[in-house]
């Protein structure tokens, strides 16, 4: 991680966010999880998984604990899973197949559901999450950004990408980075990285992503982890806070990992606020 220097952006009442340093900065978007219930004005939830539902997905388990902060529960039933995923907006992935005939015999992939009205979307400047992670192994927690046509033509710059701004697999571990081009045969990355984060479990981080015409520069407790200016998204995205239980994409896709059959309840990935600003 490189020592690049920041600016502390001072929010009352609430931890302060650090900035990167040169640029005015002006807040444009946030949740601060005030309150006991979730602001379903700013947030959703996915459910679906390319179109159909999803086992492990829930919209259970999302607690505000009235000190300012979000927390998302690792939820168990009769030897399964499930956890939330927040966002504020959506796209193929939460439109599922309305499966009414077609003159094609298409039922199953044609036509799609609704996608539901973006609640967010937005392009470039900073995005910032503070947060405490997980304990348990066997599930995953995230903040990132997607497109609504993510994959859906040739040049990503066009059809926006996902930028994954933090996701922490192993507790004590982070990875972050951009994926170009959609999921399938075009699945590309650059700027991947993975790294150990300094301090204990119950330490609180901050995560960042500085978003620009010229590329994206990630961070780390104000502190530069790396930078790309390959395949820069030029169309709005939406945000993405979300946890998900391992094991669930492979084989019938009905069963939790080894590793999250062992889990030790309860555990949750807790969020203290999501910014959003602008260089102005």
């Amino acid at each position: 991680m490189s020592g690049d220097s920041v600016e502390t952006f001072l929010f009352d009442g609430h931890e302060p966010s650090l900035l990167p340093a040169g640029k005015n900065w002006k807040l444009v978007w946030n949740d601060e999880f005030d309150g006991t219930e979730l602001d379903t004005s700013k947030w959703g939830f996915r459910l679906n998984f390319w179109g159909r539902r999803f086992k492990t997905y829930t919209d259970q388990g999302v607690i505000l604990d009235g000190k300012g902060n979000v927390e998302i529960h690792l939820l168990e039933k009769d030897g399964d899973f499930f956890s939330a995923q927040l966002q504020t907006g959506a796209n193929s992935f939460d439109a599922p197949c309305v499966r009414q005939k077609n003159p094609w015999g298409q039922h199953d992939i044609w036509p799609l559901g609704d996608i539901e009205k973006p609640r967010f979307m937005h392009r470039y400047g900073y995005y910032e999450v503070r947060c405490k992670f997980q304990r348990q192994p066997g599930w995953w927690s995230a903040f990132w950004l997607q497109s609504p046509s993510i994959g859906t033509a040739y040049e990503p710059a066009y059809c926006g990408i996902e930028c994954d701004i933090m996701e922490c697999f192993t507790p004590g571990e982070v990875t972050s980075g951009n994926i170009f081009g959609g999921y399938g045969r075009q699945f590309r990355e650059d700027a991947r990285i993975n790294y150990k984060l300094e301090g204990g479990p119950d330490d609180w981080h901050r995560f960042g992503v500085d978003w620009s015409e010229d590329g994206y520069v990630f961070y780390c407790d104000g502190r530069e982890t790396v930078r790309t200016s390959k395949y820069v998204s030029k169309v709005e995205q939406f945000i993405l806070l979300t946890t998900e239980c391992q094991g669930y994409r492979s084989g019938n896709m009905d069963k939790p990992s080894e590793a999250l059959s062992g889990a030790v309840l309860p555990d949750c990935f807790k969020v203290d606020y999501v910014r959003v600003f602008d260089a102005v």
